[in-house]
């Protein structure tokens, strides 16, 4: 028997790990079906692969813990951005060494281990 999606949605969700302080973003595909028996149910797809739901028990894809803090698409890619003008702007300098210091900087932008306060710091109110 071949289940067809009655409707598909598309979530994308940011989640942050309150153990290691790593932080994620992940789109998913929510598939609304409805079974034999006319009762309802929800497949959770990601990357086209059948995943649990996120909101049930999130799983830190670093340390595979699970007190996991989910937020609004779009949190984590924010404080990536905001970090990544940070280490732009500290490698502009007056004593000419800019460019080697903008490739340690783009360079230790992308190798950077997101810590909680990283990701939440932006959103802190003063």
């Amino acid at each position: 028997m071949s289940e067809t999606a009655v409707t598909t949605v598309h979530e994308a969700y940011s989640f942050a790990c309150m153990r290691c302080g790593y932080g994620w973003e992940q789109a998913y595909e929510i598939e609304h079906h409805v079974d034999g028996s006319n009762n309802d149910f929800v497949i959770y797809k990601a990357n086209g692969e059948r995943v649990p739901s996120p909101l049930s028990k999130p799983t830190c894809t670093n340390c595979d813990g699970h007190l996991v803090r989910i937020m609004r698409s779009g949190r984590v890619s924010t404080v990536q951005q905001l970090l990544q003008s940070q280490y732009e702007t500290a490698g502009h300098t007056e004593d000419g060494a800019a460019p080697a210091r903008e490739a340690v900087g783009a360079s230790a932008a992308a190798e950077h281990h997101w810590h909680l306060s990283d990701l939440l710091h932006p959103f802190h109110r003063k």
